[in-house]
């Protein structure tokens, strides 16, 4: 096969048309249930939950009361994708999304990549959802009386890792009384877990029974999804005016001094977190097939959520900030936590029940929206023909729905929960840079059919050059340390618990001695928690720097340096490079100023996440590939039209 053939692409006329064959005879028609308030409530669905009930937390704690600047950013980066969904829902209104959207564009390779990574939005996602609904749910039993072991509500990856963190922080002198919640139950789950041999059997119970319902609930039909969804946003909105409004009397001003206490890096440090509380709005497009009126409803329902959403998270921000120092918020459950540091129980009580009932609506929508992509991959070939099954009765894809399930649940029981929020954020604005991309790739193209809506268009000739400017301007001139630190690779130093976690015995015993003979240490107080006896030099820069450089201990346990420290640092400079190509494509062919600002503001979302991240990513487009190229490319339709 030519290599051309890689690229081959569908037309929309070709879409639509076999679009209304499927309606006419009835084969594999979806049921046209969803109006623009449905869609705007099932994006609310998507977008309230883990993030408000959950991240928002540590997204303060890094950012201080500045983090609504992070969440402005947010909502700005994802109106400008969804933008871009918009147009190409209202030119191609079928489930596939991002999926369909690139095989107009680009072709079936990247169509297939896409969809690829789309698993890592919807599945991946849920997985992420699901445990935390897990954590609220079994915080909400806890409450209640009820307590669960520790080896049924936790997964094996953050129970083992938590095992040898705890036990090395015991070793170096720190108490278990002394070990941060999260560590304690992590080394509680692990050494109480039933085991086989050498094997821990710690799984996420509570994780795989919602996915159980949620799926069932997926797969018995689009008007029992809405209803649920629905219901759950209306009960979850009017928790959190509840929260604002009670919230705001127990605001001191004076919590929002410092308002930026990290500077910019501290706000922009939580990016992955907030970031994945946006998570979601593109999920509408995929029910596209199932709208009344995709053309004109589709646009609507995502820009409506991301207004209504964004309102929220920055009025929560600024109450939760306002509540209690920035500082005490690095918690997974930030709204339950400040109402009881007020001594509120009953408001912690309500938030916790809405919690849960947030998080399953988040569920629903993610759980709907792959086995759509699968539909729409399975209908062009890509997949067996199995994932486009329709249920005679219920009208949703069910096989895929069941695969879906499987998917989410088999993870949900065993993978970290920070892993699997990275893994889905880095797969979403993936999609988001292809789908800005693909916008402006046909934005000249005379032979696309249009459909009702259109993104605006303001040439970007000049503007991108200038902001380009601009941001070296301020680089240099107004960041120049940390500017200047990251282009020479300068050594950085580790924090004191990487430090202390890392140590043998012998490097310990080495070390406390070293601390214990410091002349500013009261020795009096001193005692053998190495962490502790670190850490508090780390408010003073310069000082800890000093401290850490005098350590007994070898130098790499003490600093990151070299191409350890250059490799996290891979992703921004792909970054830097694409913006300067995107800017010379800007000025050369006149591109749209809002698909384009998008697909900068995702990709520079996509270098803020970590290397391990790009890596975990790649593998996983490597795997996809296999499949493609062993499988989809002799199976696809275009494949059988070419040879006819």
């Amino acid at each position: 096969m030519a290599f051309s053939n890689l690229f081959r692409k569908k037309t929309v006329q070709d879409i639509l048309k076999q679009v209304a064959k499927n309606e006419a005879d009835g084969h594999a028609a979806l049921g046209r249930h969803l109006t623009a308030r449905d869609l705007t409530a099932f994006g609310i669905a998507a977008i309230v939950g883990a993030g408000i009930f959950s991240t928002i937390g540590k997204a303060s704690a890094d950012g201080g009361p500045a983090v609504i600047f992070l969440f402005l950013f947010t909502a700005l980066a994802c109106s400008f994708a969804a933008f871009a969904y918009a147009e190409f829902a209202s030119m191609v209104p079928v489930s596939g999304s991002a999926y369909t959207y690139s095989y107009v564009a680009f072709g079936e390779l990247i169509a297939w990549i896409i969809g690829w990574a789309l698993i890592m939005e919807y599945a991946i996602g849920n997985i992420t959802v699901a445990i935390s609904w897990s954590d609220y749910f079994t915080g909400l039993l806890e409450s209640g009386g009820i307590n669960l072991p520790q080896w049924i509500q936790m997964d094996y990856l953050t129970a083992s890792n938590g095992f040898k963190d705890a036990t090395a922080l015991m070793q170096s002198g720190k108490s278990f009384e002394n070990l941060s919640e999260g560590l304690k139950a992590a080394y509680t789950a692990w050494t109480t877990a039933p085991t086989l041999g050498s094997f821990h059997f710690v799984a996420d119970l509570p994780a795989l029974f919602i996915i159980i319902l949620i799926t069932a609930l997926v797969y018995r039909g689009m008007k029992e999804s809405r209803n649920a969804s629905n219901m759950m946003v209306v009960v979850k909105l009017c928790i959190i005016l509840l929260v604002i409004a009670v919230g705001v009397f127990y605001v001191d001003t004076d919590n929002w001094t410092p308002f930026a206490p990290n500077g910019v890096s501290g706000v922009l440090k939580g990016v992955s977190a907030v970031f994945f509380a946006y998570i979601g709005f593109d999920a509408i497009s995929t029910t596209a097939e199932e709208c009344k009126d995709p053309q004109r409803d589709l646009p609507r329902g995502m820009m409506w959520a991301i207004i209504i959403c964004t309102v929220l998270y920055v009025i929560i921000a600024l109450v939760l900030t306002g509540m209690v120092n920035y500082s005490l918020l690095d918690v997974g459950d930030p709204l339950a936590f400040v109402f009881a540091k007020l001594d509120l129980k009953w408001m912690s009580g309500i938030i916790a029940v809405s919690a849960v009932i947030a998080m399953a609506s988040v569920l629903l929508v993610f759980q709907m929206g792959q086995p759509r992509i699968w539909m729409s991959m399975s209908r062009d070939g890509l997949l067996p023909k199995r994932f486009s099954k329709v249920h005679p009765k219920y009208k949703t894809p069910s096989y895929a729905t069941i695969v879906t399930g499987f998917v989410v649940a088999i993870p949900a029981l065993f993978l970290n929960l920070t892993m699997v929020t990275d893994l889905c954020s880095i797969g979403t604005l993936f999609a988001f840079v292809l789908v800005c991309a693909g916008v402006l790739v046909l934005q000249n193209k005379k032979d696309i059919p249009r459909g009702k809506f259109k993104t605006p268009y303001v040439n970007s000739k000049y503007v991108v050059p200038f902001l380009l400017a601009a941001g070296l301007i301020y680089a240099f001139q107004f960041n120049s340390k940390a500017t200047m630190g990251f282009i020479t690779n300068e050594t950085q130093t580790f924090k004191a618990q990487d430090i202390i976690t890392s140590l043998n015995k012998e490097d310990s015993q080495k070390v406390y001695a070293y601390l214990e003979n410091i002349e500013h240490i009261d020795k009096s107080a001193a005692t053998a928690d190495l962490e502790s006896l670190l850490s508090k030099y780390q408010g003073d820069e310069s000082r800890y720097a000093t401290v850490v450089a005098g350590l007994p201990i070898d130098d790499g346990l003490k600093y990151e340096s070299g191409f350890s420290l250059f490799k996290h640092k891979i992703p921004m400079w792909i970054f830097l490079f694409s913006l300067i190509g995107l800017t010379i494509w800007s000025f050369k062919e006149n591109l749209s100023l809002i698909p384009l600002l998008g697909l900068v503001s995702c990709l520079y979302m996509m270098a803020e996440l970590s290397v391990w991240n790009w890596i975990y990513f790649t593998i996983w487009l490597l795997i996809g590939l296999v499949i493609y190229f062993s499988y989809s490319r002799k199976n696809s339709k275009l494949n059988f039209t070419a040879a006819s």
